[in-house]
C-alpha cells in the first residue's frame, strides 16, 4: 500500500469513528457523493487542499492524521513460523485471536465462550507480546495487524486450515441464501492470472472493510461468515497420462 493510500485509509477510519459519512464530506467539499467515493477509493487521489478540508470537517490536524497513518503502517503484516505454531498448539489462544480479528470485545468473548477472566487475560497478554494486539487499560483491545496481513503460505495456520477447516467448510450443498460456491474454468495466460490474483486481494480487503462497517451492530445482528477463494494453475490428475513430455497438449481445468 502506498503512503497516499495509507493516509486515505487512516482518514476513512477517523471519519467512521466520528460518525461522519460520505454525504457529509460531499457537502463540505461541494462535490457529489459519487465523486467523494471515488476520492476515497483505491484508485482515487486527493489534493492537499481537499485533504485539509476533510480534516477541518472532523476537527483533526493534518499532522495528527499523518502520525496515525504512520502508526498504522507499522502494524504487523505477518507472524513468524514459530508464532503461528504457538497459535495452532494452543486452541484457546487461536480462538481468542480469531475472535479479536473479527472485532469481538473482551466482555463479548467472555459471554460467548467457556473462558474465565484470568484465562482470557493470559491469552490476550500472549497476543500483546507478539504484537497482534495492544492490551489497554480496562481490558480494552487495540488490533495491531495491517490491512495487508496474511498467514505464511504453507505455514502452520494454513496447514491447520487445510487439515481441520476445509472438510467441514465444504460439507454443504451451498444452496442457502447466505452461501455461494462457483467454480469457473477456462484458458488464461500467466499475466492475466496475476491480474486476477490482484483483484482477489482487493476483494479480500473489501470483505474485511465490510466486516468493519458492521462493527457498530449488536452481536445478535452479526454472524460468523467465512469466505474462501482459490485460484491456481492446475490440471485434473485423471488426465496426467495424456500429458506430453514437454507439457504441450495439456488438458486444462483451471
Amino acid at each position: 500500500m502506498s503512503e497516499c493510500e495509507q493516509v486515505i485509509q487512516a482518514l476513512k477510519k477517523q471519519l467512521k469513528s466520528r460518525g461522519v459519512n460520505y454525504q457529509d464530506v460531499a457537502k463540505a467539499l461541494g462535490l457529489s457523493e459519487g465523486s467523494v467515493k471515488r476520492l476515497f477509493s483505491n484508485g482515487g487521489s486527493m489534493s492537499l487542499e481537499r485533504l485539509s478540508a476533510v480534516c477541518n470537517l472532523i476537527d483533526l490536524e493534518m499532522t495528527s492524521l499523518f502520525k496515525l497513518s504512520e502508526e498504522e503502517s507499522q502494524n504487523l503484516s505477518s507472524l513468524t513460523w514459530e508464532q503461528e505454531e504457538q497459535l495452532v498448539a494452543d486452541k484457546a489462544l487461536l480462538l481468542v485471536a480469531v475472535c479479536i480479528t473479527n472485532g469481538y470485545r473482551f466482555e463479548q468473548i467472555l459471554s460467548q465462550y467457556n473462558l474465565n477472566e484470568p484465562q482470557l487475560i493470559q491469552k490476550l497478554a500472549h497476543l500483546d507480546r507478539i504484537k497482534v494486539i495492544e492490551l489497554m487499560p480496562g481490558n480494552r483491545i487495540k488490533l495491531k495487524i495491517s490491512p495487508s496481513f496474511s498467514w505464511i503460505a504453507g505455514g502452520p495456520i494454513q496447514q491447520f486450515f487445510q487439515q481441520q477447516v476445509i472438510k467441514t467448510f465444504f460439507r454443504t450443498h451451498f444452496s442457502k441464501d447466505d452461501e455461494k460456491l462457483v467454480m469457473s474454468t477456462g484458458l488464461m495466460s500467466l499475466p492475466t492470472n496475476y491480474k486476477f490474483q490482484q483483484r482477489i486481494q482487493r476483494l479480500v480487503k473489501e470483505f474485511y472493510e465490510s466486516c468493519n462497517s458492521d462493527s457498530d451492530l449488536s452481536m445478535q445482528e452479526r454472524h460468523g461468515t467465512s469466505m474462501v477463494i482459490a485460484m491456481r494453475r492446475w490440471t485434473f490428475p485423471l488426465f496426467d497420462e495424456y500429458e506430453n513430455a514437454d507439457g504441450s497438449g495439456k488438458s486444462r481445468a483451471g
